[in-house]
């Protein structure tokens, strides 16, 4: 039990981190400044749906694309643990993270679906670390790691709607550090994953 229970506050935190509710809601305010309060909840429900549906599909499917390509899970969790690494030491030195990037506004099914779907919510991280979560797993850890992902996308969908009054009562300053708290866990997570592939690569214990 609890090795189970190690697994889902894992996978919590690790979708916490790269997903980070708290600093997609600058970027879902600067997309929808211009927007009246009915269009901004269509847009973050529209985004969450999407985000869901493209980490759902990649999470349940994985083992098919990964045999599509021929790709190797150990050599999957390396390459996805450098880049969980990156987006966490970019976290980390305060750097823009091309993972929350706000990109020029458009109409409202385009800005709901990118950059709000993919890449803010769903993007290369959020993915990477997902499938990271359920190579080598059975059901029990694959349906863990959906359910859990469902509850992010509803906190970040919730975050979304009281966007205006989360900002006005944290502050830049200690979103600034939550960001950098949220960099530190991607970083040790990605490092994780990398130590992981390697061990597999070389047969090692």
């Amino acid at each position: 039990m609890s090795g189970l229970t190690g697994y889902i506050i894992t996978v919590f935190m690790g979708f916490v981190a790269i997903m980070n509710p708290i600093l997609s809601i600058s970027a879902f305010l600067d997309l929808t400044e211009d927007k009246t309060y009915k269009e901004k909840k269509q847009i973050a429900k529209t985004a969450s749906i999407a985000a869901w549906l493209i980490v759902v599909v990649f999470v349940v499917g994985g083992k098919y694309i990964f045999d599509m390509f021929d790709i190797t899970i150990p050599a999957f969790k390396i390459a996805g643990g450098i880049l969980v690494f990156y987006v966490g030491f970019e976290m980390l030195t305060s750097n823009k993270s091309s993972v929350h990037n706000t990109p020029v506004k458009g109409e409202n099914s385009n800005v709901a679906i990118s950059p709000l779907a993919i890449p803010i919510l769903s993007g290369p991280g959020t993915i990477v670390t997902a499938m990271n979560f359920v190579t080598k797993t059975d059901y029990l850890h694959l349906t863990i790691v959906v359910v859990i992902f469902t509850i992010m996308i509803v906190i970040t969908y919730y975050c979304f709607l009281l966007s205006d009054v989360i900002m006005k009562k944290l502050g830049r300053n200690l979103m600034a550090v939550i960001t950098k708290l949220m960099g530190l866990i991607l970083a040790i997570l990605g490092t994780e994953v990398v130590t992981e592939g390697i061990k597999l690569t070389f047969h090692l214990k």
